[in-house]
């Protein structure tokens, strides 16, 4: 796989479906970038993928549900993987609004993204779909500070961000099918280019986040960079744990990859 590529959408959990695609990584294999869709009373977009793959993404999307039906878009934070195709989404939902937090909606306005349609969420509050509640949860390690992950109380899905992503060696269709050192080896890389300063962390502190997840007891942890991942929260909390452990490993920073992603978004020749 030389280029973004779209894999297509999958219902992962009642009324919540995947729409996967993966980026080529040079020399460390394959990131998932997954958005998701909710199907609640008041339906939600969760980030919106690769700007590269505009045409195939708004396919997939609208084989889901029609854009013009959306009335929430949750933009986890503002990095391009996740905003890509957010200006193409709102002219097809002219309905939906952007949910995000102050500082997210600063850097909407930075890079001239339209804020007029921001639904903004204060500390503490949490977003009505209706039939459920989105409740705003910090996962445990991020790279910008705008960062909001989720609990939906309906389906007791958690969607963590880019925490527990992991550079893969092929697509795969959940996590649960990935070979464990393949994934604890990848979840360690992407930790360490993700959040190099996961290692400085108070680890007391960093563990019983850790535990609190484990606690919470999803029925399904959502990644923007992890295929759907059922039943192994406690596997992917101890592989964090590892990473921690690990502390930097030899993998290109962050700015590398936001290059990479930058890259990708020019079509081939």
């Amino acid at each position: 796989m030389e280029h973004p590529t779209m894999i297509g959408a999958r219902t992962i959990a009642p009324e919540t479906y995947e729409l996967g695609s993966y980026l080529p990584v040079p020399g460390l294999g394959l990131l998932a970038v997954n958005s998701f869709v909710i199907k609640a009373k008041e339906p939600i977009l969760v980030d919106t993928g690769l700007g590269a793959l505009e045409p195939q993404f708004l396919q997939t999307l609208g084989g889901i549900i029609d854009p013009t039906d959306l009335k929430w878009i949750w933009l986890s934070h503002m990095d391009p993987d996740h905003l890509g195709n957010l200006r193409a989404v709102l002219d097809l939902a002219p309905n939906a609004k952007v949910v995000t937090n102050f500082l997210g909606m600063g850097k909407m306005g930075l890079v001239g993204l339209p804020v007029d349609r921001v639904h903004l969420l204060g500390e503490g509050a949490v977003l009505d779909a209706g039939d459920r509640r989105i409740v705003p949860i910090r996962p445990p390690y991020y790279d910008a500070p705008e960062t909001m992950g989720f609990f939906d109380t309906k389906s007791r899905a958690f969607f963590s961000a880019d925490a527990f992503g992991a550079l893969l060696e092929a697509p795969a269709e959940n996590a649960g099918e990935v070979n464990e050192i393949a994934l604890r080896d990848g979840m360690t890389t992407w930790a360490a280019i993700d959040a190099p300063w996961l290692g400085q962390i108070d680890r007391g502190a960093f563990g019983r986040t850790l535990a609190a997840i484990d606690r919470l007891d999803p029925s399904v942890v959502l990644s923007g960079h992890l295929p759907h991942a059922r039943g192994v929260t406690t596997k992917l909390t101890g592989f964090l744990a590892d990473a921690y452990r690990c502390g930097p490993v030899d993998a290109p920073d962050h700015a590398t990859i936001e290059r990479l992603v930058e890259e990708a978004r020019q079509p081939a020749l």
